[in-house]
């Protein structure tokens, strides 16, 4: 399910997919008020680079809290407004959030099935793709889980970088993954980046 900041309908644009708990903020766990929402060191600057780079940048979020009951859509919609405009005030735009409130054991029955959109299917990845003309053999997808990066591969994004959660340790590569980094800043500050930017 989308969250909608702008649309841009270019062509074979490149695209940064983002995981949000781990990745953007700090993952305390089911993450829905604006007090409980830390930003993780480094991130918005690190996607104020990827914007001046010229990577649209999208979030594609596992929201299972809604389907537990944990929080309402409107709730997450409420903070993902909120977080949007911090960072596009912060030159980091992000174009659209799409998330996925299911879950199989979901508490909320109208949220409990077997999704397309829930990582690690590339349901949300490829919604995004189609909608916005995104050229996944020049994009990026960043995550700090497998799942992230199964999403990514399945939906033919050619680089897959696994983060550390919430910034604190460069994790084990995944079967996945194309790199590791301890956070996203690091990521974009790599001789990775500007190799992957030049190369597209």
């Amino acid at each position: 399910m989308p969250a909608t900041r702008t649309r841009n309908m270019d062509s074979h644009i490149r695209a940064a997919f983002l995981d949000r708990d781990g990745v953007i903020n700090i993952d305390s766990g089911y993450v829905c008020r604006r007090d409980e929402f830390v930003f993780v060191p480094g991130a918005v600057e690190a996607c104020r680079i990827l914007s001046r780079a010229g990577f649209k940048l999208f979030v594609v979020t596992n929201q299972s809290g809604i389907g537990r009951g944990y929080y309402t859509e409107e709730d997450f919609l409420r903070l993902t407004s909120w977080m949007q405009n911090e960072m596009a005030s912060d030159g980091a735009p992000i174009e659209k959030v799409y998330f996925c409130p299911h879950h199989p054991d979901a508490k909320i029955e109208r949220y409990r099935r077997v999704c397309r959109c829930r990582k690690p299917q590339p349901g949300m990845i490829l919604d995004a793709i189609g909608e916005f003309g995104i050229d996944p053999a020049r994009s990026v997808i960043f995550g700090d889980s497998p799942r992230d990066m199964e999403a990514g591969a399945a939906a033919g994004v050619r680089e897959r970088i696994l983060l550390g959660t919430d910034g604190k340790a460069i994790p084990s590569a995944s079967a996945d993954s194309t790199a590791v980094f301890n956070n996203l800043l690091s990521a974009v500050t790599s001789p990775w980046f500007r190799s992957f930017c030049t190369d597209i």
